[in-house]
C-alpha cells in the first residue's frame, strides 16, 4: 500500500508540474500574439508619415538669423509619438550642418522649415537619443512634401556631421578598425539617387561601415 501511494502521490505531482509548464507556454504564446499585433499597429501607423498640429507664426529677431515662435508647433510621427516645439522657442537653424547650406538652401527656407524648427528645438532640449531626433527630422520632412532624395541626402548629413550628444538610450556606437571612411558629401546624392537606400543603410554609409 505504501509503494502504491507513493506512486499515486508521483503522478499528481507530476499532473501539477505539467499544468503550469502548460500555463507557462500558453503564457509565452500569448505574449507572442500581443508582440505581433503591436507589431501590426506599428507597421500600419508608419503607413504615413505622420501629421501636424497646424502652421506656426514666427518672428525674425533683430539679428536677422534667429526665429521665434509665436505658436506652438506640435508633430505626431509615423509610431505615435509627439514632438513639440513651444511658443517661445528660439531656432537658427545651428542643428543643420552649415556647410550644407550652399546645397539645399537655408533651414528655413522651402518644405523642410517645420521639420527644421522641431530638429532645432529637439537639439537643444537632448532629453532624446539623437538617432531618434534625426530620425523623427527625415520623417517630419516627408510628411511635409519633402521628397526622398533631399530628406535623404539631408539626413545623411545629419548623422555624418551632426552635433550628436551622448544619451542613456543610445546605443554605444560601434568602433573598429576595419570600418572604411564615410564617401565624399558630394557623392551621396547620387548614391542615394541610384540605390534609393534606407536610412538604416544610410546610417552604416555615414559611419563608414559600408561603401
Amino acid at each position: 500500500m505504501q509503494i502504491f501511494g507513493a506512486v499515486v502521490l508521483m503522478l499528481l505531482l507530476a499532473g501539477c508540474g505539467s499544468g503550469k509548464d502548460s500555463a507557462d507556454l500558453e503564457g509565452a504564446r500569448a505574449a507572442k500574439r500581443v508582440d505581433r499585433e503591436v507589431a501590426k499597429a506599428k507597421l500600419a501607423r508608419a503607413g504615413t508619415w505622420g501629421h501636424y498640429s497646424g502652421p506656426i507664426d514666427t518672428r525674425w529677431e533683430n539679428d536677422g538669423l534667429t526665429m521665434v515662435l509665436l505658436n506652438e508647433l506640435r508633430y505626431t510621427d509615423p509610431y505615435g509619438e509627439v514632438w513639440v516645439a513651444s511658443a517661445g522657442s528660439r531656432v537658427n537653424g545651428a542643428s543643420i550642418p552649415r556647410v550644407f547650406w550652399t546645397m539645399i538652401g537655408g533651414p528655413f527656407e522651402g518644405k523642410y522649415r517645420n521639420a527644421s524648427v522641431l530638429h532645432d528645438v529637439a537639439y537643444e532640449q537632448q532629453t532624446r537619443p539623437w538617432q531618434e531626433v534625426d530620425r523623427m527630422f527625415y520623417n517630419a520632412m516627408r510628411c511635409s512634401d519633402v521628397g526622398a532624395l533631399t530628406a535623404k541626402t539631408m539626413y545623411y548629413t545629419l548623422v555624418r556631421h551632426g552635433r550628436h550628444w551622448k544619451h542613456p538610450k543610445a546605443e554605444a556606437s560601434a568602433s573598429g578598425s576595419a570600418a572604411s571612411p564615410a564617401p565624399a558629401d558630394d557623392e551621396i546624392q547620387n548614391w542615394i539617387k541610384t540605390y534609393d537606400p534606407s536610412l538604416d543603410q544610410i546610417d552604416a554609409m555615414a559611419r563608414g561601415e559600408t561603401r
